[in-house]
């Protein structure tokens, strides 16, 4: 791994979430690392810029917002890749994409603001590439929550996401309602992280017309609910040294992947587990989980102690390692 300064490594390890809020919460997380908030705000600014950051802010979870979330894989011919790549990712909608080592080689997110606007960006990105898109949304939510830690000597590994980092899991069949409108002017002013200034929320109280403590009622209001995950630092795997990521894929019968599912989303090393559905006869596969590593050598291991874990099933199953990142955005809307 490249040089990266110890306290930025600190600041990286302790706030991938649970960033506070409160009337100056640089000067708090300051004080916590035992430097100035100027200093603090260097760092991150520093990080940001150089890439060790994607982005600093809140996560927000597009289900929980009452719109539609999926992962969409297409096979796209070698020749056609560069093309294709740009006619996805020119959609506002597409929040990642990457490309895999698999037949399906090219794998997206959409998050849209209406479960009806997925269905929609599918068919015309089908129309655009004349290429037949797999829709796989979330049927059951096991596990998610990637946290990176970086050891004293520069090597970094995933460990599981402290509780209080994030959002409780809410069901999918949940009753709480929709943002609201301020809400929304909210999320529209920190989707793109937030303000690096020393009172950030005083900032976006200014941009959208309202006060300061109302905006900080609001944040924590959807911090709450499961429509903001966490706020905090999310980290590059892959400039941080975890270069082998590898989705593996399982064929699980349905009447046990509820029970499969809980016990694979509960390994340490698991950073997200879903439940998707197949499309037969293309992809058998009903259970997703991303397993993480310095290399792919590495992502094999906890796979060997995975499927030792589950024996005596032996259920069919393959790895996608992604082989690049076309596209990391995050959710965007418009208000």
């Amino acid at each position: 791994m490249e040089f990266i300064d110890p306290l930025a490594i600190e600041f990286i390890n302790k706030f991938q979430g649970g960033f506070p809020v409160a009337k100056n919460p640089y000067s708090l997380v300051a004080s916590e690392l035992d430097i100035d908030e100027a200093k603090l705000l260097s760092i991150i600014e520093d990080l940001l810029s150089s890439g060790w950051l994607t982005r600093f802010g809140p996560l927000y979870d597009a289900r929980q917002m009452g719109g539609g979330l999926t992962l969409a894989a297409l096979s796209v011919p070698i020749d056609r890749f560069d093309e294709v790549t740009a006619l996805v990712n020119a959609y506002a909608e597409v929040a990642h994409n990457y490309k895999r080592d698999h037949k399906l080689n090219m794998w997206f997110v959409l998050a849209t603001e209406t479960e009806q606007a997925i269905l929609d960006v599918i068919k015309n990105i089908e129309s655009q590439t004349g290429l037949k898109v797999f829709n796989c949304p979330k049927l059951q939510e096991f596990y998610v929550g990637l946290k990176l830690q970086v050891d004293d000597s520069g090597q970094v590994d995933s460990v599981p996401m402290d509780s209080a980092w994030t959002a409780s899991p809410q069901s999918e069949d949940t009753t709480e309602a929709p943002p609201d409108d301020f809400e929304r002017q909210i999320i529209a002013a920190t989707q793109a992280g937030l303000p690096l200034v020393s009172e950030p929320y005083a900032e976006i109280a200014s941009q959208i017309n309202s006060a300061e403590h109302r905006v900080m009622q609001s944040i924590k209001k959807m911090l709450n609910n499961g429509v903001m995950r966490r706020i905090g630092a999310v980290p590059n795997h892959y400039k941080l040294g975890l270069r082998g990521n590898g989705m593996t894929v399982w064929n699980v019968p349905d009447e046990l992947v509820s029970d499969i599912g809980g016990k694979i989303g509960s390994m340490d090393f698991v950073s997200h587990c879903y439940q998707r559905p197949r499309h037969l006869p293309d992809w058998p596969y009903n259970l997703f989980a991303m397993l993480h590593g310095s290399d792919k050598d590495q992502v094999m291991q906890k796979l060997t102690i995975l499927e030792t874990e589950l024996l005596p099933f032996n259920f069919p199953h393959e790895v996608l390692f992604s082989s690049a990142i076309l596209k990391k955005s995050g959710l965007r809307i418009t208000t």
